[in-house]
């Protein structure tokens, strides 16, 4: 045997590092390829919807409705979802299902018209009590044991900002070119790409104790509501989302006020949503500054603090500019929100404090914009004050999440 000699443990490392690199850029890719395409689907079709509504029924009150029925459901369905993903042996398999159920719901959308409006509203029904497990369920298996959990989240926090700057883009550009009815296809044809791509990212059954399903639901909402920590970290999150709902409607007289054109209130509201993504795409580089509490807390801090800058009365570019650095400083403690529920939920229930988790902010950001739309009187900068004023809010809860946790 030929003797070898002393193992240079530096180069071995050294040389290995790329490899992880590597490694690590792959499974990051895979999980964005996995979750983009459906968060991408479910974003479209809130705007597909009532356009396509309007178009053939005149109806633009029927068209919010529609839209609301593939939304709200997930509201209710979100504890289910999440007791269910928690015991499953085969997750993916779940996952799967619902991305096909979903893009089915969407290609029958698709046809209204031809099919009849209760038959739509049905399939839209079941696209919400569905989409909990694209949503909460998914983010809670992006980090399995022995995963760069802060990376994973991060990446996640990507994936829902992608998802929601990129679902009302392809719209925008289709409807114009070839119609509402071929948004809600290419919705649908997105959404099976995420069931193609749910075999490439790893996805492990939790090994936990098995209980009855209400059992289960049960003990996830013991934990949501007595657990100070994850009690915390929910309700920041939560009234973080009133504040943001409560931004879109302030932006239409905003906009009116400044151009006299509603539309360009889009322009306002897509700031902040790329300037998400853009601190999103950044979020995986950054150092680690901040323990994830302190992160949420200053970032959600940050962000009402751009907000309430925004609405200073110096120009429409001005309102603008500080609305992208508000979405900016959202990607860091959304990220860190996301880490501190798998951190701090425990393993019987991790699915469903995801997928609670989003229905209670999904629920949130409906809320605020339902408020300002009562508001609709009020000084438009004010009410975006308001909004930065619920960010602040937020941020200010986390000074109770408990020391050393």
């Amino acid at each position: 045997m030929q003797e070898t000699g002393p193992i240079d443990l530096d180069a071995v490392l050294h040389a290995s590092a790329p490899a992880a690199g590597v490694r690590k850029r792959a499974v990051g890719l895979r999980q964005l390829t996995a979750s983009v395409p459906i968060r991408t689907a479910a974003s479209g079709t809130q705007i597909a919807i009532p356009i396509l509504t309007l178009q053939v029924t005149g109806d633009l009150a029927l068209g919010a409705l529609l839209a609301a029925l593939a939304l709200v459901p997930a509201i209710v369905a979100a504890p289910l979802v999440g007791a269910i993903l928690d015991h499953a042996h085969r997750p993916r398999a779940w996952l799967m299902s619902a991305a096909a159920g979903c893009a089915a719901a969407y290609g029958i959308t698709a046809a209204l018209g031809p099919v009849p409006v209760w038959l739509v509203a049905i399939a839209l029904v079941i696209s919400g009590l569905l989409t909990p497990f694209g949503f909460g369920g998914l983010s809670s298996f992006v980090a399995p044991p022995g995963a760069d959990a802060r990376r994973a989240y991060a990446l996640d926090a990507l994936s829902y900002n992608v998802g929601g700057v990129a679902g009302p883009a392809i719209v925008a550009a289709l409807v114009p070119t070839l119609g509402a009815r071929a948004a809600l296809v290419a919705m649908a044809v997105i959404a099976l790409a995420s069931l193609v791509a749910f075999p490439l990212m790893p996805m492990q059954p939790r090994e936990t104790e098995r209980k009855g399903l209400w059992r289960s639901m049960a003990a996830g909402i013991v934990a949501l509501t007595t657990r100070r920590s994850l009690a915390v970290v929910t309700t920041s999150g939560t009234l973080v989302e009133f504040g943001r709902g409560i931004m879109p409607i302030a932006a239409i007289p905003i906009a009116i006020a400044a151009t006299g054109d509603p539309a360009v209130s889009a322009v306002i509201v897509a700031a902040f949503a790329i300037g998400a993504l853009v601190g999103a795409a950044l979020e995986p580089a950054r150092g680690h500054w901040f323990s994830p509490p302190a992160t949420m807390a200053i970032g959600f801090a940050a962000t009402s603090l751009a907000t309430m800058a925004a609405a200073l009365h110096f120009g429409l570019g001005w309102t603008i500019a500080l609305i992208a650095v508000s979405g900016l400083c959202t990607a860091a403690p959304t990220a860190a929100m996301l880490m501190l529920r798998r951190t701090q939920s425990p393993d019987a229930v991790v699915a469903q404090v995801f997928t609670v988790g989003s229905a209670l902010r999904t629920a949130a950001a409906a809320a605020g914009t339902a408020v300002a739309g009562l508001l609709a009187g009020v000084d438009p900068m004010l009410l975006l004050a308001g909004s930065g004023a619920v960010w602040l809010l937020g941020a200010a809860v986390m000074a109770l999440y408990p020391r050393g946790r």
